[in-house]
């Protein structure tokens, strides 16, 4: 009877102790939610909601700074839409990132596949691929610019001394689309290499060693058994490759601009020019294309979620 109510007393004593302990551990923990929750809000939150309201209202520049614009609802996606560059844009768009993803990808897992094997200049020769990757932007940009000059280019002078006439790609409107693809495929091919490749270790050498005891060839153990274990990692290298060429500005406005003629403009150039390009500045048809590239990206990577969820039931 004493040692029940000795125990009673501990307990009743020990939790008033343990609520302390609880508020003070999630305090804590909020304490290191705030940071994210802060940056999230101020650097994503807050730009999506301004550029909604800016595509809904029309802004000028004096609005624009001491606001007042008056709500127009879908009046500039109507613009955007009725523009005669509208249809060339999302055309450009859509080859721009899928000619890039398709480059990258095979380009990168055809060097991952060849790395793998570990021969003695694997670690250097990998280490050189992963440049482009750390350069910035604009110096990648710069240096296809020149390469790709009409004058002074080396590739130029390279197809002038085999005999093959030259070209003009920063200003022909049949090879600006091209150029710029080909500076971006340059650039995206070490972001590949490095996830497939990490993709390609975590697969266990006794599965490859099994196979070639069967008589599989080199083709059919990577088209039976690396590329089957490599689709989870290929599928997020996939979709964070497409929502980073979506919004591929740099490349293209240093090399062409969106030119000759808008035949290298994409929704990204195409809502930068609309916004910061012209004397006066269209900022709501500029945030309606941003918001539609936006929406691009989200379909996409509801469809990535969705086949995930398919592959893993």
């Amino acid at each position: 009877m004493a040692h029940d109510v000795l125990t009673r007393a501990g307990v009743a004593s020990a939790a008033p102790a343990r609520a302390p302990r609880r508020r003070s551990g999630q305090w804590a923990a909020w304490g290191f939610l705030a940071p994210v929750v802060i940056y999230l809000v101020a650097f994503y939150a807050y730009p999506l909601y301004r550029n909604l309201d800016l595509s809904l209202h029309k802004y000028t520049v004096r609005s624009f700074v001491q606001g007042g614009a008056p709500f127009s609802g879908l009046d500039n996606y109507r613009a955007v839409v009725d523009n005669p560059t509208f249809w060339p844009a999302l055309t450009h768009t859509v080859v721009f990132t899928g000619v890039s993803l398709l480059f990258q990808f095979t380009i990168g897992m055809a060097l991952a596949v060849f790395f793998a094997q570990n021969f003695r200049l694997s670690v250097t020769l990998r280490a050189l691929f992963l440049v482009p990757w750390l350069l910035p932007l604009i110096v990648s940009s710069s240096t296809w610019s020149w390469m790709l000059n009409s004058d002074s280019g080396v590739v130029n002078a390279l197809l002038h001394s085999v005999g093959i006439p030259e070209v003009n790609w920063l200003t022909s409107p049949q090879w600006a689309l091209t150029s710029v693809i080909i500076a971006n495929v340059w650039i995206g091919i070490p972001f590949n290499l490095v996830v497939l490749y990490s993709g390609l270790q975590a697969i266990p050498g006794d599965i490859h060693e099994a196979a070639a005891l069967d008589g599989a060839t080199g083709w059919q153990r990577f088209r039976r058994i690396t590329f089957p274990l490599l689709r989870p990692v290929s599928a997020i290298t996939l979709l964070l490759g497409l929502v980073y060429t979506l919004k591929v500005f740099d490349i293209i406005w240093i090399m062409t601009r969106g030119g000759p003629t808008d035949a290298s403009t994409t929704f990204a150039t195409w809502s930068y020019k609309l916004s910061f390009g012209n004397l006066l500045p269209q900022f709501g048809p500029g945030a309606a294309v941003g918001n539609l590239l936006i929406v691009m990206a989200l379909i996409f990577g509801l469809l990535y979620i969705r086949t995930q969820r398919r592959a893993m039931s």
